[in-house]
C-alpha cells in the first residue's frame, strides 16, 4: 500500500530530528563563528583583552567604530582608522568589506 504524502512527510521529520540529537550527544565541537580567539596586543586595545567568537569581535570593533565617529560620512562603507584601528588594519581607510580580512589577521 502506497505512503500518503503525510506519512512520509512524518517519516522524513523523524529522521532527521534524529540526525541533530546524535550530532549534540556526540559531543561535536563549536563551529569556527562559536570559537573562542585571542586578539592580538593591537585588536585588544580596540576591543579588550580576553577571549572572543569572531562574531563577538566583529560586533565589538563596530561599537567602536559607532562609538567615535569613524564612519565616513560621505560613503558610509568606508571606515576612517583613528590611531587604534591603523595598527590594526595597516592603512588609514578600509571599506566594510575588507575589515573582517584585517581581523583575521589579528586572530589566533
Amino acid at each position: 500500500m502506497p505512503n500518503t504524502q503525510a506519512e512520509t512527510a512524518k517519516k522524513a521529520k523523524a529522521k532527521s530530528a534524529g540526525k541533530t540529537e546524535a550530532t549534540k550527544k556526540a559531543g561535536s565541537k563549536p563551529n569556527a563563528l562559536q570559537q573562542p580567539l585571542k586578539p592580538s596586543a593591537e585588536l585588544a586595545e580596540v576591543i579588550g583583552a580576553g577571549t572572543f567568537p569572531r562574531g563577538e569581535v566583529v560586533s565589538k570593533v563596530w561599537e567602536y567604530i559607532k562609538a567615535n565617529n569613524l564612519q565616513n560620512p560621505e560613503n558610509r562603507r568606508e571606515i576612517l582608522a583613528d590611531d587604534k584601528l591603523r595598527k590594526v588594519f595597516g592603512k588609514d581607510k578600509v571599506t566594510m568589506f575588507e575589515m573582517n580580512k584585517h581581523l583575521a589577521q589579528h586572530l589566533v
